[in-house]
């Protein structure tokens, strides 16, 4: 699994953060996701998948890994 995120469209909502901590953090300064693990190890896929799923924003991208 490789994933992506647009920060852009990132409104800050912070699910993805609250269901997987071990892939995604957010700036202190405005909330914005950040991409901690882009090729998370298959013990985080599901997660890190409820996680593109619950964004409000859509802004997490899952891709194969290459």
């Amino acid at each position: 699994m490789k994933i992506t995120v647009d920060e852009e469209k990132c409104c800050g909502a912070g699910q993805c953060v609250l269901i997987a901590p071990e892939v995604f953090d957010q700036r202190d300064e405005d909330g914005i996701v950040i991409l901690l693990d882009a090729a998370p190890p298959a013990e985080r896929h599901e997660e890190v998948r409820e996680s593109a799923a619950v964004c409000p924003a859509a802004a997490i991208h899952l891709g194969e890994d290459t």
